[in-house]
Formats: C-alpha cells, sequence, structure tokens
C-alpha cells in the first residue's frame, strides 16, 4: 500500500495537484538501458531519470521516449519531421523489468547532490510532466530522450555543471556514431544512410554525442557539479548475457549484388540480340528515381534537418520517374539523357570514397546496374 500511495503522490504531483518534498533518503539517478536487436528504434539503447524515495515510498522513472501512436495525424508528422514525444511518470520496477526481459544492460549512476538540489531537479522533472508541459518536438540527434538529461541537468543547475568531454579522443561523425549501434541492423543502417543526408558526416562535438545513451553515461561519469563529481556511485543493476547474433545471407550488399548480376546478364543479352529490354529499365528507372523523388522530398518539404543536402540524389536522380515512362515512346534527347546518366555514374563512382559524405557500400552494385543500362541504351539507342 505504501508503494501504491506513492505512485499516487507521483501522478498527483505531475498533475500539478500539490507540491511533492522528498525525504532526506531521496536519490535521483541517470538510468542508461543498453541496446537491443528487436527492431532499430531500440538499437540505440535507452536513459531516464530516477526518483527513487523510500520513506515516500516513490520509485519512479522520468522516461521522455514515450510517444503516442493515437496522436491527431501522427504518421503525417512523423513524415514530415513533426514528432511529439513525451515525458512519462513510470514505475521504475516495471520501466527496469522490460529491459532485463530482452536482455538489455540497465546501469545506473546515483547523482551527487545535495538536498535542495534534489528538491529542484525533481520540482522541475514534476513540472515537466504536467499534460502542458510534457510534450517536445523530437529529433534523432539533437532533442531525443538521451539529449534531454543533461540538458536539463545543465537547465536546473547552469554553469555549475560542466561536462568534460576530453576523454573523447577521436571524436566521429554523427553518421559513423550511428553504424556503430547497427552491426546486426543492416537494413535499418542502409535506409538510415540512404534517407539522411550531408548533416550526418559533420563530426560530432563531446556534448553531441550524448545523443547516444551510452555516451549519455560517458558523459555524465566525467562531469563535475561545482567542482565535484557528478556521479558519486554506479551500480550495474543488470548485464546483459553473451548473445550470438547472425546477419545470414539477406543482406542488402548481397542482395544488391545479385540484382546487379541480373541486370548485367539481360544487358549481354541485350547486346548479342541488338535489341533493348526496354522493360526492365522502365521498371529499374522507374523504381530509383520514386527513391530519388522521396530523398528529394525528405530534403525539401519536412523538417528532418540531417536530411538535406543528400548526395544520394547524385545516382538516385527524380527524373527517372519521368523518363521510365518515355521509353516505351523513343525521343532524341532521351539518349542524350542516358549519355548524361552514364557519365555521372562512373564520375559517382569513381570518386565514391572521397565523396564529402559516406554514402552506404552496399548501394555501390546498384549504381554499376544503373549505369550498365545507361551504357546499354548509350551504344544500342539510335
Amino acid at each position: 500500500m505504501k508503494k501504491v500511495f506513492g505512485l499516487l503522490l507521483i501522478w498527483l504531483a505531475a498533475q500539478n495537484a500539490f507540491p511533492q518534498q522528498l525525504s532526506d533518503q531521496a536519490e535521483i539517478s541517470v538510468i542508461t538501458c543498453g541496446p537491443g536487436q528487436e527492431a532499430v528504434f531500440t538499437a540505440f539503447g535507452h536513459s531516464a531519470f530516477r526518483v527513487y524515495d523510500p520513506e515516500n515510498g516513490i520509485n519512479a522513472a522520468f522516461n521522455y521516449g514515450v510517444f503516442d501512436f493515437d496522436q491527431p495525424n501522427f504518421y503525417l508528422n512523423f513524415a514530415r519531421g513533426h514528432n511529439r514525444y513525451r515525458l512519462a511518470v513510470q514505475d521504475f520496477e516495471h520501466f527496469e523489468y522490460a529491459y532485463q526481459y530482452y536482455n538489455r544492460y540497465v546501469h545506473e549512476q546515483v547523482l551527487n547532490l545535495t538536498p535542495e538540489q534534489k528538491q529542484e531537479l525533481f520540482d522541475y522533472l514534476v513540472w515537466n510532466a504536467q499534460p502542458e508541459n510534457q510534450f517536445y518536438f523530437y529529433d534523432y540527434f539533437y532533442d531525443n530522450c538521451a539529449t534531454k538529461l543533461p540538458e536539463i541537468i545543465q537547465k536546473v543547475f547552469g554553469d555549475a555543471v560542466v561536462f568534460d568531454g576530453s576523454y573523447i579522443k577521436e571524436p566521429r561523425s554523427i553518421r559513423a556514431l550511428t553504424d556503430l549501434y547497427l552491426k546486426y541492423q543492416p537494413w535499418g543502417d542502409l535506409g538510415i544512410d540512404l534517407c539522411l543526408g550531408l548533416p550526418m558526416d559533420k563530426i560530432a562535438t563531446p556534448y553531441e554525442h550524448m545523443f547516444l545513451p551510452d555516451y549519455v553515461e560517458l558523459g555524465f561519469d566525467h562531469a563535475t557539479i561545482n567542482g565535484e563529481p557528478l556521479v558519486k556511485q554506479k551500480v550495474l543493476r543488470y548485464e546483459a548475457r553473451p548473445e550470438t547474433f547472425s546477419n545470414g545471407v539477406f543482406q542488402p550488399l548481397y542482395v544488391f549484388s545479385f540484382f546487379a548480376l541480373i541486370v548485367l546478364a539481360i544487358s549481354i543479352y541485350d547486346f548479342k540480340r541488338k535489341k533493348i529490354s526496354t522493360w526492365l529499365d522502365a521498371i529499374v528507372f522507374g523504381i530509383i528515381g520514386l527513391i530519388g523523388l522521396l530523398l528529394l522530398l525528405l530534403w525539401v518539404a519536412t523538417d528532418h534537418r540531417a536530411a538535406a543536402s543528400n548526395m544520394n540524389l547524385l545516382w538516385a536522380l527524380p527524373t527517372h520517374v519521368v523518363v521510365a515512362f518515355l521509353l516505351f515512346k523513343p525521343r532524341k534527347w532521351v539518349k542524350k539523357y542516358f549519355t548524361g546518366v552514364l557519365f555521372l555514374n562512373i564520375l559517382l563512382l569513381i570518386t565514391w570514397a572521397w565523396l564529402s559524405q559516406t554514402l552506404h557500400y552496399s548501394l555501390t552494385p546498384v549504381v554499376i546496374a544503373l549505369t550498365m543500362r545507361a551504357y546499354v541504351r548509350f551504344k544500342l539507342v539510335l
């Protein structure tokens, strides 16, 4: 009953019914949960605050990673980059159990705060959990469930808190940091690399590394408050059991290489019979054009900042959609179009490793296949 009463107090405090005073036994911690392999969105791990006050029966997780599929225009807002996430107050035991169930580690960093500082941080969290304050616009890399923790600590305590990033000896780009966590999610890795553009290749500052929960944990390990360590105790609440993962053969590189071999075989057949497989070009360039159109829309028609200046548009030309329909009614300029495509793709393949944006390696067979078909049309179309 004491626990239930404590959770009721948390709920009432979150609704601003009355102020909740922490006891002298209260502790506030940063919780870091390990990556999972169930889905792409679990691959990066998770972060939350924990408020534990045994005298008041409080054991709550303040979780900034909650969203609602039933919110108005959810899918449209998601596509446009207007994702509304919120802070939820949850029973910590249930919160922790969910990660243990999926064999994801749970680390706790108990913060080195005075009673007054604990109350100040708790008051902010309770205020933030109120219905009119709990929502925020989510950004994958700059405003997510992990970045909220250092942001709030600095918002509450100001310059008293210093995050010392000198422990990061070799800063990485945001794309490289993302790739670290998608080793066993090859299709998810491809999708992110395909849809997100040049901003992903920016070298992240030490503070910006904390868009990832693991780096939030490291950041707090190296942070100080008023010159003292911000973390006074670290508890490894659960360590994940070793697991074996295998990507199998159904990986982008293998699938696209097989596709390129089929295109090569049909292209050789076209040269032997001196006749073009127009149906193949219509399908291939039509699909690639649709991909390019999607990438262009992500860049110019949404608020996904990381989708800007996407150099995948050098091979996924949106104009392919129009040309694919015109292949069945030959026009003189179409051959010139594919001549341009041929030389653009060759140049892209030559400079692939030196581009300012890292293009996913598994896409090279796709670009080779497009180059082959452009060459066929260059040679066989009169």
